[in-house]
């Protein structure tokens, strides 16, 4: 599932509203918050890969302590090209980098510290991590993001006014040296014993303020504006509130502001639901490495996630309408080990088998309500594979029906729905049945759909599908899919 590139198409959408040039049908008014441009680009991204490599590779461990020699950073044989087609051939649309971790260690060479690759004999100091991911990501068409840890063990004035400054100056390196970049990632690990030029002591500080967060985000926001940052509460994109991949079900995209805590490092309440209906469009990403630990270990290559399991979290994740970020460590040689390529291609093949055919785009839809009896929403574009078009009801009927009828029955077990986003989280409920001796029947239910809503159910065979909506406004769903499984496909 390759995000597709209709943006413009979606924002003119709602700008100018689908109709505008068929007829005078206007179009639903926006319901509760709403997401940004930006925003609306990493939707479409759905499933992007984390690649944690720095000292620690090399260390064998997971945190180090800050006072790591550049020199053990010596990657054989780094291949940024194989790291990132391992990301595209397993359906990533982008990559986020650890230009720097926790021990401070730089994989670009900064001008700010000496601690970086500069002093490595990666490449006799001549080398570049971010450089040459970013360009790898290029010519794979893949988005690159960038993370840059807010705590550093290394940094003599960690804790302290001076190493904000160092800190944002790194930052806009990043933001203005290595082109466009679709996610800055900030983590809430800040602060503790640590290496700090050599003082080899505890530093604490206050995640609330220590950061001056909301200066620090302008200046990356006048630098990379497409940029969606994450932290725990946003700005842009939230923690889901674990490391396993599994968003809440329900999973809203909205999130309560005005809840004390509400900061990078912050309270992890009701991250993993969302709050409804929350006073701002703050979706979840649900982080999660492929391995046990989130740098490479040779001790782990036999615990690798299965396909399966890489399948299960797809379905908990972005089936829930949060995104996928899932980490792929490089080994010491600088690539994606085997077992971990074999098991993304084995959930890929997988993927591409389950989404290779439609069954919705075979039936006649017919709907209870359609907008001003416009064709402009007209339930035909459930089935047209376009996120800027979609199926809305006039404003007073908040209540649905959509039944499709086959020639012929049809088998699948996996459904997919999608909200027409710009105008907000609308859908409250929604229920689908089949029809079965005179009579329908319900085989699934659920509440939140936003960005996608992946459901699986057991094997249903049938000639009519009925989908029943509920909303707090008039419902605008832009997608409804029935697709079979390789094994429902099977006789």
């Amino acid at each position: 599932m390759r995000f597709m590139n209709c943006i413009a198409a979606t924002l003119a959408a709602i700008a100018l509203g689908p109709t505008a040039a068929a007829d005078d049908v206007t179009p639903p008014a926006p319901h509760g918050p709403v997401p940004t441009d930006r925003q609306l680009a990493w939707h479409e991204m759905e499933f992007y890969g984390f690649v944690h490599f720095t000292v620690n590779t090399f260390t064998d461990r997971e945190w180090g302590n800050g006072d790591e020699s550049p020199d053990v950073f010596n990657p054989t044989d780094f291949d940024a090209g194989q790291i990132a087609r391992t990301a595209r051939r397993a359906g990533m649309a982008g990559l986020i980098l650890t230009a720097k971790h926790h021990d401070g260690f730089c994989l670009w060479p900064s001008k700010y510290t000496e601690h970086s690759v500069k002093h490595s004999p990666w490449k006799h100091g001549k080398g570049d991590v971010v450089r040459e991911m970013a360009d790898a990501c290029k010519a794979e068409g893949l988005k690159f993001g960038i993370y840059l840890s807010p705590w550093d063990r290394n940094h003599a004035e960690y804790g302290r006014p001076a190493y904000i400054e160092y800190y944002r100056n790194q930052a806009r390196e990043l933001a203005t040296q290595y082109g466009p970049l679709f996610a800055v990632w900030f983590d809430g690990a800040n602060g503790g014993d640590g290496y700090y030029g050599g003082a080899r002591e505890t530093r604490r500080i206050d995640n609330r303020t220590y950061y001056d967060w909301p200066n620090t985000w302008a200046i990356l926001r006048k630098l990379q504006p497409m940029a969606c940052f994450f932290s725990d509460a946003g700005p842009d994109f939230r923690w889901v509130g674990n490391e396993s991949g599994i968003a809440g079900d329900p999973c809203w995209a909205t999130l309560d502001l005005t809840r004390p805590g509400r900061h990078p490092g912050g309270t992890s309440e009701g991250l993993n639901s969302g709050e409804r209906p929350g006073t701002a469009w703050i979706p979840a990403e649900c982080d999660v490495s492929i391995r046990p630990g989130w740098f490479y270990h040779a001790a782990e290559d036999a615990k690798v996630k299965t396909p399966d399991q890489l399948l299960d979290i797809y379905f908990k994740s972005v089936g829930r309408g949060a995104s996928l970020n899932l980490n792929l460590p490089p080994d010491r040689r600088g690539r994606i080990a085997e077992p971990d390529v074999k098991s993304l291609n084995g959930f890929r093949a997988i993927l591409d088998a389950t989404f290779a055919r439609d069954l919705a785009r075979t039936a006649r839809l017919t709907a209870s309500n359609v907008r001003g009896g416009s064709d402009a929403y007209a339930p035909a574009n459930l089935v047209d594979g376009k996120r800027a078009t979609y199926w809305a009801t006039d404003d007073a009927v908040k209540a649905a029906e959509l039944i499709l009828d086959f020639d012929a029955p049809a088998t699948f077990d996996v459904i997919s729905l999608r909200e027409f986003l710009p105008l907000g989280q609308r859908i409250e409920s929604f229920a689908l049945d089949r029809w079965a001796d005179g009579a329908w029947h319900e085989f699934a239910r659920g509440t939140s759909v936003g960005s996608r809503r992946l459901l699986r159910v057991p094997a249903v065979t049938t000639g009519r599908v009925r989908l029943r909506l509920g909303a707090d406004a008039c419902p605008a769903l832009a997608e409804l899919g029935l697709y079979a499984s390789p094994a429902a496909a099977r006789p």
